[in-house]
């Protein structure tokens, strides 16, 4: 047992952070002039600050899907560039400026976004931001761009490249998500930095999801994004062009329609491949669709649990199964060799500060082979931005602090220092030689790999700044990831033969069971 008072007792021990992870370089002040290059379109996710109390890794998993996506739209008279500050490969390129910058705009990092776009305008380049804080604060948005894409960028971006060829852009682009998703292209991979990322194999099948949970950005204003699915085929045929062993799914939720997971699982079966996904831990209400996931190569799920508490989901208006039925629901997804990787959100209204010792109580119980923590953030023009702003316990309108490892707002329970206690304390405790030891596989070759990677994902900043500042991420993974493959294809095949032998076993008994 963990007591409720542990999280508090001492002081948090103070995480190492280089200057590099909360600091984006200085762009340089103007100097001659630089000559600019037309049909060129330079394509920038921003840098953000790193939380010390997770891993680095995360933030290198997989590339920015939406700004390849839309890449693949761009005519071919136009050369076309990926920068991705969080690289650190340091200042984005600016000899020669490009005709057009496309900058993506998350809240946390508005302000950076806002620099780089003013400082290519000054230059001479036209900036076109879009991105959800778009949507949610185009007011704000606008002084700092050209022109604002608001919503599917799939659909805008040739039309504001048109547009800028014929000279006549518009200051707003609009477009909604109602559109045929298989007739979305490929994204654009071929402009990737592939050495600076685990995989670039990031994947999406469908769009929305069933659930609108108040705190989610899924329910920001202006945005409707009903459930979309794309063919089948042609997700396995971008899985397997892309030569990657191992795929992410950054849908909401895959598992939102069953019988199009089935037949993506089908699809991906012939593959040999590994992936993982986010799915609500209501997948497993059909035991046989995770059969079907473990023999189609998922390896992980990333669940949205959110809280052990019904009355914080039932506010949250979330539809899961009740929280008392999540640790059979964990044991399933695990006989079938998938690990889970748990997302919990505190701070909620019934939280107490309790809260944390349960749930790091409850992760290590289960096994749950990875936690994700955020503390409770109320995004502009969600209905809980609209409920705290109503209520006045919203602290500030600092969007750089918005990052889910802040707390923004006035708990009902406790203090805002107290959430951050727990929330820093939590990651010490699920990062720990004790709880990673814990919660490790009982079959002993999945517990090597399971050590293996939680070590060099859970505690090795210090290693992790060293391969994204030297593009080492993809070479140090990728014999882990191949090693799991491989692992997995035999497992596979042990799952088949195991469920062989149950056939041939109930034709006999199965009169008497």
């Amino acid at each position: 047992m963990i007591a409720p008072e542990t999280p508090f007792r001492k002081p948090l021990k103070r995480r190492w952070l280089p200057v590099e992870m909360t600091t984006p370089p200085m762009l340089p002040e103007p100097g001659d002039a630089i000559p600019l290059e037309s049909h060129y379109a330079l394509l920038i996710n921003p840098f953000y600050p790193k939380d010390p109390a997770a891993s680095f890794g995360k933030h290198v998993l997989t590339p920015s899907l939406a700004l390849i996506s839309f890449a693949a739209t761009t005519p071919d008279h136009w050369r076309i560039r990926y920068w991705d500050e969080n690289l650190l490969d340091g200042l984005p390129p600016f000899n020669p400026i490009p005709q057009v910058v496309g900058i993506t705009v998350h809240l946390t990092f508005a302000a950076r976004a806002y620099e780089l776009a003013d400082w290519y305008r000054r230059r001479g380049a036209k900036v076109i931001l879009g991105g959800l804080h778009v949507l949610s604060c185009p007011e704000e948005c606008g002084p700092h761009a050209d022109a604002l894409a608001l919503g599917d960028g799939v659909q805008l971006w040739p039309r504001i490249l048109r547009d800028l060829e014929r000279g006549c852009l518009q200051s707003r682009y609009a477009a909604g998500y109602e559109n045929d998703y298989s007739d979305d292209p490929p994204p654009r991979r071929s402009i990737l930095p592939r050495r600076g990322f685990l995989t670039t194999t990031s994947l999406i099948a469908t769009r929305g999801c069933h659930n609108r949970c108040g705190f989610c950005y899924l329910a920001t204003d202006g945005l409707r994004m009903p459930y979309r699915m794309r063919d089948p085929r042609l997700v396995a045929d971008e899985f397997a062009a892309d030569n990657q062993p191992y795929a992410v799914f950054i849908d909401n939720n895959l598992g939102s329609r069953r019988d199009y997971l089935r037949a993506l699982c089908r699809a991906l079966r012939p593959l040999n491949k590994i992936w993982s996904a986010a799915v609500s831990i209501d997948v497993t209400d059909e035991p046989g669709l995770i059969r079907e996931m473990a023999l189609a190569g998922c390896t992980g799920l990333f669940i949205g649990f959110e809280s052990l508490s019904d009355d914080n989901l039932a506010d949250a208006r979330k539809k899961t199964p009740k929280t008392s039925d999540y640790a059979r629901r964990v044991s399933l997804l695990h006989d079938y060799g998938i690990q889970v990787n748990g997302s919990f959100v505190l701070g909620f209204d019934h939280d107490r500060r309790d809260v944390f010792a349960r749930t790091a109580e409850w992760v290590e119980e289960n096994h749950l082979e990875c936690a994700t923590f955020h503390i409770l953030t109320p995004y502009p023009a969600t209905p809980l931005f609209r409920q705290m702003e109503a209520e006045g316990r919203l602290l500030h309108r600092d969007w750089s602090l918005y990052d889910t490892a802040h707390a923004v707002f006035r708990p009902r329970h406790m203090t805002p220092e107290e959430l951050e206690q727990g929330y820093g304390w939590i990651y010490q405790r699920l990062f720990s030689h004790r709880s990673i030891w814990l919660r490790r596989p009982d079959e002993w070759r999945a517990a090597s790999l399971y050590l293996a990677m939680s070590y060099l994902y859970k505690r090795s900043n210090r290693f992790w700044h060293l391969l994204i500042k030297h593009d080492l991420v993809h070479t140090v993974w990728s014999p882990l990831v191949e090693l799991t493959r491989v692992r997995h294809v035999h497992y596979r095949a042990r799952l088949l033969r195991k469920d062989e032998a149950c056939l041939t076993a109930g034709s006999v008994v199965s009169a008497g069971v």
